[in-house]
């Protein structure tokens, strides 16, 4: 879902930062009630819509997403895991030319997303906490070939925990591309508690997002929180064998800007509320050697959605 993470820009990788975390992973196994160790699964989803949006070159474009997201997780104590996660996300473009046309036409539809990472955090010592996330994607357009939609990496970095309102630390990412250079970038984890009802945070929101960002959230009442947060977001996925490019490439990137409203229905289960506005997006045609064909940027978009996560 459209909606939480924003570090840098060179942070494009969406389907990454599960939950595993370290510090995001131990404050959510807390405000669910999960236990300290043990079996558990984590089940999640989500739904977007992002109304029409004007592309500056003629024509407007809206979009459609929709996410699940399954999890299975053994912790032998409250800071050693191991996890695997398989993750389905489904973009769905419909593009008018309109009037005055556009260089793009219609150059995309469907798009799926699939994705499996085995997120692995490991305690040293009393403050800190070491992480581990390899990951593999197949991201492409219906009627792509699939051995050519699969990228790869992982990230790894420790955090470390200062008393009980701050966890911080560095990590490192690096993630092969579509049809260009393998990326290597910086992230940081931050997880802080403000007051007993303010934090801000990295690490990934509510379910379907893309991308990194950093959010401040607001616990109204124990069951209810409120959040506004932005994140640096990048769709970029194979096109199907037919089409102005062929087996070429195809790029979504923008800014969301968002708030949402989370709601505890039970310890273990919660569904949340999000509106926002998408800034600064971009989308790029590329052809099958990672060549540009032509870009167009797109007025700012209402974005809007519904997600949820259960915890067994």
């Amino acid at each position: 879902m459209r909606l939480v993470y924003t570090l840098s820009n060179l942070i494009f990788c969406s389907f990454l930062l599960l939950p595993a975390i370290a510090s995001s992973q131990e404050k959510s196994q807390q405000n669910a009630g999960r236990p300290q160790t043990g079996w558990s699964t984590l089940i999640q989803g989500g739904a977007v819509y992002q109304f029409d949006s004007d592309l500056d070159g003629g024509g407007s474009y809206s979009s459609s997403r929709f996410n699940m997201e399954a999890g299975q997780n053994y912790a032998w104590s409250r800071r050693d895991s191991a996890s695997f996660a398989l993750d389905y996300s489904y973009d769905a473009y419909d593009f008018s030319d309109g009037e005055s046309g556009g260089i793009l036409g219609s150059p995309w539809e469907d798009i799926h997303t699939l994705s499996i990472s085995s997120p692995l955090r490991k305690g040293i010592g009393e403050r800190w906490t070491a992480f581990l996330i390899p990951s593999l994607r197949s991201t492409g357009e219906s009627g792509a070939d699939f051995s050519k939609t699969l990228t790869g990496g992982g990230l790894t970095g420790v955090s470390c925990r200062f008393g009980d309102r701050l966890t911080i630390g560095p990590g490192l990412g690096v993630f092969t591309q579509l049809e260009d250079s393998a990326t290597v970038f910086p992230v940081l984890i931050v997880n802080w508690k403000i007051t007993d009802q303010f934090s801000l945070e990295t690490g990934r929101g509510l379910a379907a997002t893309l991308g990194p960002g950093l959010t401040l959230s607001y616990l109204a009442t124990p069951n209810l929180r409120l959040a506004v947060g932005g994140r640096y977001e990048k769709l970029r996925f194979r096109l199907d064998k037919t089409g102005s490019a062929g087996s070429g490439i195809g790029e979504d990137s923008s800014f969301p800007i968002f708030a949402s409203c989370s709601y505890n229905i039970t310890p273990k289960a919660v569904v949340s509320l999000m509106g926002g506005v998408e800034t600064g997006g971009k989308l790029k045609l590329e052809n099958n050697r990672g060549y540009s064909i032509c870009e167009e940027t797109y007025d700012s978009g209402i974005l809007s959605g519904i997600a949820f996560s259960v915890r067994l």
